[in-house]
């Protein structure tokens, strides 16, 4: 005999907040240092899933500078990227869409990650087609910034594809020299290009 339906769990204090800007948020100004439009943006970190362009079965995503506050990110589905037969895996498409708002961190010129992102999808994706993903900043408040994208296939104006809001919080460099394992922490230290990159981008607590 079935007992009664548990009713869902009452979220906790530390519960992420909701991918839409609070009414007090507000749109910064595009950093001083950030990549003139029309630049490539380039990997962070080689062997990045999303960016990494020596990780053998990466998205190998490129993405480029917009004017303000906005990018513009590629993807070519390749067969290894599957999920259905032909077809993009819905959580590739996720990373795709996670790599391309957390691009947009460069043109603020602070680190951040991922705090929550929410993605709907809106038609399959084929395999040899390619991912055309526009991202923008919709608010800062705090250090919590909120932004959202749409990805087109075939081209900037095909056919939308799948769409995404996303909430990414902004960190200290330590977070990731403290939270990475150790050998590849210390290959970064090790490489003074990515370290200079890398130290660009500190910011206050």
């Amino acid at each position: 005999m079935n007992g009664p339906i548990a009713s869902p769990p009452t979220p906790s204090a530390g519960f992420l907040t909701p991918t839409t800007p609070p009414a007090d948020a507000v749109l910064p100004p595009r950093a001083p240092e950030a990549p003139a439009p029309g630049s490539p943006l380039g990997s962070h970190y080689d062997q990045c899933f999303g960016c990494g362009p020596q990780h053998p079965q990466g998205l190998r995503m490129t993405t480029t500078a917009g004017e303000g506050l906005e990018v513009f990110a590629e993807f070519t589905v390749q067969d290894c990227h599957q999920g259905g037969p032909g077809l993009a895996h819905g959580g590739l498409l996720t990373t795709a869409m996670d790599e391309t708002l957390g691009s947009l961190n460069w043109l603020l010129h602070a680190p951040a990650v991922t705090g929550r992102l929410e993605t709907d999808f809106v038609c399959p994706v084929p395999v040899d087609s390619v991912l055309h993903i526009h991202a923008w900043i919709t608010g800062v408040h705090g250090r919590k910034i909120y932004s959202a994208a749409e990805g087109r296939i075939g081209g900037p104006d095909g056919p939308l594809a799948i769409r995404a809001q996303a909430l990414f919080i902004q960190v200290k460099l330590e977070h990731f020299t403290t939270h990475g394992r150790p050998e590849d922490i210390k290959k970064v230290l090790d490489d003074s290009d990515l370290m200079k990159r890398a130290r660009a981008f500190e910011v206050n607590p």
